[in-house]
């Protein structure tokens, strides 16, 4: 499975050896085409301090071709390769060789990174966290892996940055790993998918229903094994928090179904659907669906929406970090959002003349008007 990005053409790959799990992030680029050098602006760097004075040297000392630089075609903006531009500016060249990248803005500075980090002159530790910061802000559904390996950072850095920054960077349902994989953070919500597609097709290897749900094989094999012994797919220990009263999570397979024999002669009781899993595995699904990954608006939309859904205990904690002064204006603004996403909702669903409205089932309730401080709406 490709990796989610948002170029507006393709999607932009990942990439390995052949036989090997793909491991880069590889967005497509232009054929080299020769471009005015008073037609190129200046780059979006991660570079705090700009241009080196002695590596502009270096690389005017040079008797050899340098490589082509990479520039974002919409903006016109360097992607990669200011020093090379100087040095062509400085030595009267009117044209320079470059590649054109079609993507989006966020998806350039993240190539300018990356870039950045591979070849020519190192990027600072500080110029290094300093761009993971922003990759955590606008890709927030890339995992920790994901962006460290694009930052050039560790693993282990990357995830405390994350945390560090936990008030400003959005929350999303999943995570896109450098495999490509969506996987829902809660790893619960994972087994209760995979219980779903047992239910729906027996016969189904393994590998197939980990790769649907974006769980293991293993895991896989262990629902399958829990469910033959008519026990929960989630392990006591694992059940996603609940604000409610403590109860047995609901039937992966669907709305619970009248008390009597489950399979290996144990009794079951019914139990609501929990609406926080119902909207994590419908978020989920739409991140895995290509219609929507594979263009810009709906990417943004998915952005949008993953930005939304906050866990009630996230949006109780926002809530109540929220200084008196604002209160108000903060209530009043988060109804209007909420007004706002509950007439978009309307509009997607007069808009579908072939399929029809969206089903009532995978819509959150509408929010309650009232809602004060701290019943911050989730703008779903």
């Amino acid at each position: 499975m490709k990796q989610e990005t948002v170029s507006d053409r393709a999607e932009p790959p990942l990439t390995s050896a052949p036989g090997l799990p793909p491991q880069e992030w590889a967005p497509p680029l232009s054929e080299i085409v020769p471009v005015p050098v008073g037609a190129l602006l200046p780059a979006d760097s991660p570079r705090t301090a700009g241009e080196d004075p002695e590596h502009l040297r270096t690389l005017a000392r040079l008797d050899q071709d340098l490589p082509p630089i990479i520039v974002h075609r919409s903006s016109m903006r360097v992607i990669d390769g200011m020093h090379r531009l100087r040095v062509a500016a400085a030595q009267g060249r009117p044209v320079i060789p470059a590649r054109f990248f079609e993507g989006s803005e966020r998806d350039a500075f993240v190539l300018s990174v990356q870039s950045n980090t591979r070849h020519g002159l190192p990027l600072s530790r500080d110029d290094r966290t300093a761009a993971a910061r922003r990759i955590l802000l606008s890709h927030a559904e890339w995992s920790d892996r994901m962006v460290a390996s694009v930052a050039g950072l560790s693993t282990k850095a990357v995830r405390e940055l994350r945390r560090s920054e936990s008030g400003t960077i959005p929350h999303a349902a999943a995570r896109i790993g450098r495999d490509g994989r969506v996987r829902p953070l809660d790893s619960a919500l994972g087994r209760l998918r995979a219980g779903e597609l047992i239910s729906a097709n027996p016969r189904a290897s393994l590998r197939a229903i980990a790769d649907e749900a974006g769980v293991s094989p293993g895991t896989v094999r262990d629902v399958r094994e829990r469910l033959r012994r008519g026990e929960d797919p989630v392990p006591t220990g694992r059940r996603p928090a609940r604000s409610g009263p403590s109860t047995r999570p609901a039937s992966p397979t669907g709305p619970a179904s009248p008390t009597g024999p489950a399979p290996g002669g144990r009794r079951t009781a019914p139990v609501p659907q929990q609406p926080g899993q119902d909207l994590a595995r419908v978020m989920e699904r739409l991140m895995s669906d290509p219609a929507l990954r594979l263009t810009e608006s709906g990417r943004h939309l998915l952005r949008m929406l993953t930005s939304s859904l906050l866990p009630p205990e996230q949006r109780d904690q926002l809530a109540r970090s929220i200084p008196p002064h604002c209160a108000d204006r903060v209530s009043r603004l988060a109804l209007e959002c909420a007004a706002a996403w509950r007439e978009f909702a309307h509009q997607v669903e007069t808009a579908q003349p072939e399929g029809g409205p969206v089903r009532a089932t995978e819509r959150p309730p509408a929010a309650q008007p009232g809602a004060g401080r701290a019943g911050v709406p989730a703008a779903v």
